[in-house]
């Protein structure tokens, strides 16, 4: 897509500026777990989660129906109602709140998931087709430094909004079960509807942002037109299953989204039961996603001048079973880091955002390569897998159930384990039996 240096300084910002949004609603997850908990009333593990799984499993459900939209509505158009969707589930934490009902909480989020499985169907292309293939790369490791720059203050901004003093000792309070009856219902009305506030601004912002990215002078994109040459090229088969490469590459994803939210999402929770309040505990995610940002940045620096992209996958696959083994080997190993007294372990889990930061961009190329005319189907699929953020951390609530909380994270070794064999192996599968 040719267009002037002017034209690509504008895509760019406003792609950083959609993928910033992306990680501002995504991330603020890891505090809405434990915030829900205390406000909601609710039961550890399974129940508490269902926040995660609410959010991302419209990944699955809605990302081939968002496909579908964008190829009858354009992609330029798409963005606009995928913002003006978040915007709507955003207003409905305004209800929720005012009924304190973890139900339409879920809802709210379910609409928001389903509106990002829109926007990022319409965002990846948009970001591999702005400018040159060869740097398509690296255009997306500066949109995963904005994505994660907001991970990084999402939970600390809406600690800052949301949450009170008198929220904190309200907190303690339940805890502690001192408060008891109608003035406990009382102060968790008040306490919940500290929310409302920022999510109604931040209704507003997207629906402004949605008209302003449409009226922009970013061009529109065709990806069938762009990918013309490879889907001439492309070996004909009969379905978009018939390429293995893809097949297990989706499984990858899944295994990788799913293991870095369980890091992120799981880490306030974790924290809390070593003893640490939740406004102490609330740095963690921002430290794993401040771990990511030195992956991204290491990342641009590193590839491919000094290490390949598929090498690089190898490298932060290996680095990443070799820190989750350390997460369950030094569990009963305390220290003192940060003012802070927690377990080895919980330093472990911060630093899996490192080798986490390159894997996506890593097996995101490997299994959409040569698809042709399942390019478009193949991405959608791929951005399905993101489902795997709602199913390990459902999962890994339902194991911490049974075997407590850090035990839990045996989940991490399978995952890492399979990424491996996808890096290694897995990518060079061509066929799903032996050619003659």
């Amino acid at each position: 897509m040719k267009q002037t240096n002017r034209q690509f300084i504008l895509s760019m910002i406003m792609l950083g500026a959609l993928f910033f949004i992306f990680g501002l609603v995504s991330w603020v997850n890891s505090i809405l777990v434990p915030y829900f908990k205390v406000a909601c009333e609710l039961e550890a593990g399974v129940q508490t989660y269902l926040v995660t799984f609410a959010f991302y499993i419209a990944y699955l459900v809605m990302t081939i129906p968002a496909s579908f939209l964008l190829t009858k509505v354009g992609f330029k158009r798409g963005v606009e109602y995928g913002l003006w969707i978040l915007a709507a589930g955003a207003m409905l934490f305004w209800p929720a709140a005012m009924t304190r009902s973890y139900g339409m909480f879920l809802a709210a989020l379910f609409t928001m998931g389903t509106a990002l499985a829109i926007l990022q169907t319409a965002a990846n292309p948009f970001v591999t087709i702005i400018g040159p293939r060869e740097s398509a790369a690296r255009r997306i490791s500066i949109m995963g430094i904005c994505n994660k720059f907001a991970g990084v203050i999402s939970p600390l901004v809406f600690a800052a909004a949301v949450i009170r003093p008198q929220d904190k000792i309200t907190m303690e309070l339940v805890a502690n079960g001192e408060l008891t009856g109608a003035a406990k219902e009382q102060a968790l009305d008040a306490m919940i509807q500290g929310v409302i506030l920022p999510y109604v601004i931040l209704a507003v912002v997207l629906f402004v942002f949605g008209f302003v990215f449409y009226k922009s002078s970013i061009k529109d994109i065709d990806p069938n037109k762009d990918n013309k040459n490879e889907v001439e090229g492309a070996q004909d088969r009969k379905s978009i299953l018939a390429y293995p490469y893809l097949v297990l590459g989706v499984l990858a994803l899944f295994a990788h989204t799913g293991s870095q939210q369980i890091s992120i999402a799981t880490i306030i929770d974790y924290a809390q039961s070593m003893g640490i309040s939740m406004l102490d505990a609330k740095v963690f995610p921002s430290f794993t996603l401040g771990c990511i940002m030195i992956g991204y940045l290491a990342g641009i620096v590193a590839i491919p001048k000094y290490i390949s992209q598929q090498k690089a996958l190898v490298v932060c696959t290996v680095t990443g079973l070799i820190l989750s083994a350390l997460v369950l080997l030094t569990k009963d190993i305390w220290v003192s880091w940060f003012g802070m007294d927690a377990r080895l372990s919980i330093w472990f889990l911060v630093l899996l955002g490192i080798p986490n930061s390159l894997i996506y961009a890593g097996i995101w190329p490997l299994a959409i390569k040569n698809l042709g005319k399942w390019t478009n189907l193949g991405s959608s699929i791929l951005v399905m897998a993101l489902c795997g953020n709602a199913v390990m951390t459902l999962s890994y609530g339902a194991l911490a159930d049974k075997v407590g909380l850090d035990n839990a994270y045996w989940l991490l070794i399978p995952c890492f384990a399979y990424m491996i064999y996808y890096a290694v192996w897995g990518y060079k599968v061509e066929y799903w039996t032996k050619r003659k």
